[in-house]
């Protein structure tokens, strides 16, 4: 196994300061002066969490994120069936380097008791320092069974979900916290009943995704929403997700909302110090982070070296690392075979040798190399169990097929 490299220091540049948002201070740049995040007994220094993403913040890119600013750090997001049966690799994605100070494990489940197991696994093992439910996935082979984003509309089993896992979590004193979309579509919300539930219940903050499960990662996310949610539950923490490229929306988000925090998902996918320049601008500064295709270049050896260490082998970390080269040199000058042999890179020589062939001194592509990232997808009926939106409650055969929705698979 290789050695990991180090990572080049980080050379920030100001740029200046949004038109659209009020500012402060020298050079433009605006303090939002929002509080450290309290979730139960844990205090995030700066209010950013990073989004459990299925197959991408595992631990190799968790480390590298960190290395670039502060927030709180989610691992991908374990199936609570998957967990209390011990499979090898929900084990491996509940896993934590060591230098995390905070462990923080996403919960998936459909079964008020399977939750509750593997909240108390969590707990009684030692394993997590906060725990996250999901409710936000949109893919079919989840919302069709009634789970992710579809679990919400049925109000007896969200409550029942999120009661157990509040109980079996507080026994440790580890802050459990929800993460959940508007609803299936504009004509079934259900953020607002699940986040009176949710605050009911004991929850230690709650997360919005401004998009329905219908629209999957299309169109623009409905801050309104987020900031309506905000002012309806002024005794808690709750957290806006959504359309976050870049420190400014940050900063925007927060200044139309009112959130105490933001969370990260598409917008550092080839970006991780997207992390560094989100903690600069809420503490006030205008430097961020612009770097040269060399700097890049540098940044992803580091990361495919981290996934072989991660892993444990270097023909998967390799494998991992192809899905994020567009991310990563989106905007920079690189040639079409140079990029196709990214794409495919099987071994840590190779892609050493591939990098190399790159202009190190091409500088930041400027908008270019920012904005979305990722596949949006397009609106389209969300997939449901038969009959689920006749009523806000399960009927017996529902009940019945419900624990299906618990499979082995990661969401949004």
């Amino acid at each position: 196994m290789s050695a990991v490299s180090t990572l080049p220091a980080q050379s920030g540049v100001p740029v200046p300061a949004d038109p659209g948002v009020p500012s402060a201070g020298a050079g433009g740049a605006l303090k939002l002066d929002l509080p450290p995040l309290t979730l139960g007994n844990i205090t995030v220094d700066t209010p950013v969490i990073l989004a459990p993403m299925a197959g991408i913040t595992n631990k190799a890119f968790r480390r590298l994120c960190r290395e670039y600013g502060g927030g709180l750090y989610v691992s991908e997001m374990v199936t609570s069936r998957a967990l209390v049966e011990r499979s090898p690799e929900s084990l491996r994605i509940i896993s934590h380097d060591d230098d995390e100070q905070v462990r923080s494990v996403q919960l998936y489940g459909v079964d008020p008791k399977t939750v509750g197991a593997a909240v108390r696994l969590l707990v009684e093992e030692d394993r997590a320092d906060h725990i996250d439910l999901n409710f936000g996935c949109p893919v079919p082979k989840v919302t069709r069974k009634g789970g992710g984003a579809a679990l919400p509309w049925k109000l007896d089993l969200f409550t029942g979900i999120v009661r157990t896992a509040v109980r079996e979590a507080s026994r440790g004193g580890v802050p459990l916290t929800i993460k959940m979309r508007k609803g299936i579509d504009e004509d079934h919300l259900t953020f607002r009943e699940a986040g009176r539930i949710a605050r009911d219940s004991g929850v230690a903050a709650v997360a919005l995704h401004g998009r329905t499960a219908s629209q999957f990662y299309s169109g623009q996310a409905d801050w309104d929403a987020i900031a309506e949610l905000r002012e309806a539950l002024p005794d808690i923490p709750v957290l806006g997700n959504g359309d976050i490229w870049s420190a400014e929306d940050a900063v925007r988000m927060v200044h139309q909302t009112g959130v105490d925090g933001v969370v990260i998902g598409r917008g550092c996918q080839g970006r991780p110090w997207l992390f560094g320049d989100l903690m600069n601008a809420f503490e006030g500064s205008s430097d961020r982070f612009r770097p040269g295709l060399g700097q890049v270049a540098d940044t992803v050896y580091r990361h495919a070296e981290l996934l072989v260490e991660t892993f444990g082998s270097e023909m998967m970390g390799l494998r991992d690392i192809r899905k994020h080269m567009a991310w990563y040199f989106k905007g920079y000058v690189v040639g079409g075979d140079l990029r196709a042999g990214l794409a495919a890179v099987p071994t840590l020589e190779v892609l050493r040798g591939l990098l190399d062939e790159l202009d190190r001194d091409s500088p930041y592509p400027g908008q270019d190399a920012e904005g979305p990232r990722g596949r949006a997808g397009s609106p389209k009926r969300t997939a449901l169990p038969e009959h689920w939106l006749e009523a806000r409650v399960l009927d017996s055969a529902q009940q019945a097929d419900i624990a299906a929705a618990e499979v082995d698979v990661s969401g949004g």
